[in-house]
């Protein structure tokens, strides 16, 4: 059974028994956010990360939502990817294509993966350009409070450092407020060049749903959901704060056994 409920200013957060029912609240999730955004605007702009996420959205390839979802009316993107070749075991655009989008009938020229004939600012700086375009003809919807591209979901993982898409704790990128899409060439996990969208984006999303897994992430989670004082590292799940939408934490038990109050740990 699935625990939810809000905890301070920082979201929903859904609580799951096992991986098996976290895979299903999640994919249950997504096909109705696909419900809502395609009869609302008619497509469903949807951002993806790496890691084990895709993993976890593995439900949506099977019955009932392989033919209830309206995949033709999907367009994806990544919030972060590593600027490697598209067939190279460290592709978010690999993992995604082999454990989501090859099983699922999503229209090829929907999915919008990043140049990676270029430099890791190059490449930023085309996937800006790409989402530019899809803004102005609203394929992606934008912000009304400012001129970020609003993403009908963006669906990140977590590390266990509390890093989010690209954006890892102390790095100067956390404070890109005037790029939509930036670039690192020092990761602190390889491989060392990445694009990421910046919080201004993420933070501009209609929805934001954080899926972190496993007891490796329970302190992070921690210090990036409970109120731990000024004190304490500001970790970048923590800025992820939607400014006009709802951000959800899916979560297992491990994850969850550092939290704040005992209905999200028992």
């Amino acid at each position: 059974m699935a625990l939810s409920g809000d905890h301070n200013d920082r979201g929903e957060l859904r609580t799951h028994e096992s991986l098996d029912e976290l895979k299903t609240d999640l994919a249950d999730y997504i096909a109705d956010l696909s419900e809502m955004s395609v009869k609302e605007r008619g497509v469903f702009a949807v951002a993806l990360s790496g890691g084990s996420l895709i993993g976890l959205m593995g439900k949506l390839c099977e019955a009932p939502y392989n033919k209830t979802v309206d995949w033709a009316k999907w367009y994806i993107f990544w919030a972060d990817e590593r600027v490697v070749g598209k067939s190279h075991a460290d592709s978010n655009y690999k993992l995604g294509k082999d454990g989501l989008l090859s099983k699922v009938p999503i229209v090829p020229s929907h999915v919008h993966s990043i140049n990676d004939l270029v430099s890791a600012e190059q490449a930023a700086d085309d996937y800006e350009f790409v989402i530019r375009q899809l803004v102005r003809t609203r394929v992606i919807s934008v912000s009304e409070i400012s001129d970020c591209p609003k993403f009908d979901l963006i669906l990140l993982g977590m590390g266990p450092d509390g890093h989010v898409a690209s954006l890892f704790p102390n790095h100067s990128v956390l404070g890109e407020n005037d790029e939509w899409v930036t670039f690192i060439t020092d990761s602190p996990k390889p491989p060392p060049e990445r694009i990421t969208f910046t919080l201004p984006v993420i933070n501009s999303a209609s929805h934001v749903a954080v899926v972190a897994t496993g007891v490796s992430k329970a302190e992070a989670l921690h210090l990036a959901i409970d109120d731990v004082g000024p004190d304490s590292p500001s970790l970048p799940a923590r800025m992820v704060q939607p400014t006009n939408g709802k951000l959800v934490w899916f979560l297992d038990k491990a994850a969850s056994s550092k939290l704040d109050g005992a209905q999200f740990s028992n």
